[in-house]
């Protein structure tokens, strides 16, 4: 017993011996790997392009992921026949790209009540399409705070709509994505403030890179304060363009091991898209590996 506690001791200390001679530059430079992917949300550069000319253009760019915008040129909405939403379904399965979701603009913080319940009625029926052609949830968001009535109670407003369309969610086998976005409710605390009233698991949270989460006490406390409720999607803009520090925010996702969906919504007019979302996939990658 006690030769085979001393063999174990001395293996231990020449293990650590080991360890202690590694070059620290050697360490340095050793890339990071990380599972994350970059998509694209179709909010600008992918706005007038048919769901063909979409898939094609994300395959020769490098895109693997993509959540279709409302109301654009794709022509992915809640209309759609039965048989079309299959046709959508397997013209994403027989690409390289994945439909992440659908980018709605339905949101919950209006005090008409009746303009609240049908959003939440158009919610639900947008999580059954997302179903239908294959996709796994659908961007929300709170478009604001309306000043007429207590934040409290428009907050917690927002936070009971979400748990009724997350139920729906979880039925479907579906995510409801929530932009941190509007104004006021885009502030970080805000955001957390609604958050810690929802209690639906399929109700996640969508960062979306805003000047405001730069605010007091800075991007990492707020980014650690709300990161529980991180989904699968996070929305940035282009990584070479604004102050935003986008390598901090990459690190603190690679240091959490954050394997979603990094979506370009990007805001600019490029004269070629395709080079620019190549530039955008080269730069992501570097920021990666940094």
């Amino acid at each position: 017993m006690n030769q085979s506690r001393r063999s174990f001791i001395q293996k231990s200390l020449i293990a650590g011996a080991g360890l202690s001679v590694i070059n620290p530059m050697t360490m340095q430079a050793m890339p990071r790997k990380s599972t994350m992917k970059l998509g694209l949300v179709t909010y600008q550069w992918g706005k007038d392009w048919d769901l063909p000319t979409l898939i094609a253009k994300c395959e020769k760019a490098g895109f693997m992921g993509v959540e279709l915008r409302t109301e654009h040129a794709h022509g992915v909405e809640a209309s759609l026949s039965q048989k079309e939403r299959l046709e959508v379904k397997k013209r994403f399965a027989d690409s390289a790209v994945t439909c992440v979701g659908y980018g709605s603009n339905f949101d919950y913080h209006h005090v008409d009540q009746d303009r609240v319940k049908k959003n939440i009625q158009d919610t639900i029926e947008y999580l059954k399409l997302c179903k239908d052609i294959g996709a796994t949830g659908v961007k929300v968001k709170p478009n604001g705070i309306p000043t007429e009535v207590p934040r409290e109670k428009t907050i917690a407003q927002i936070a009971a709509s979400l748990n009724e369309v997350g139920k729906a969610a979880k039925d479907l086998g579906q995510v409801v994505r929530v932009e941190v976005h509007g104004n006021v409710s885009q502030e970080i605390p805000n955001m957390k403030a609604i958050f810690d009233q929802v209690t639906e698991k399929s109700v996640k949270m969508c960062w979306n890179c805003n000047d405001q989460d730069l605010l007091p006490p800075g991007l990492e406390a707020n980014f650690n304060s709300v990161k529980k409720y991180l989904g699968d999607t996070v929305h940035i803009r282009e990584l070479n363009v604004g102050e935003y520090p986008y390598q901090q925010l990459i690190d603190l996702f690679v240091g959490m091991k954050y394997d979603g969906w990094i979506l370009l919504e990007a805001r600019t007019t490029p004269a070629d898209r395709i080079a620019a979302m190549k530039e955008q996939l080269d730069i992501f990658n570097k920021m990666i590996g940094a």
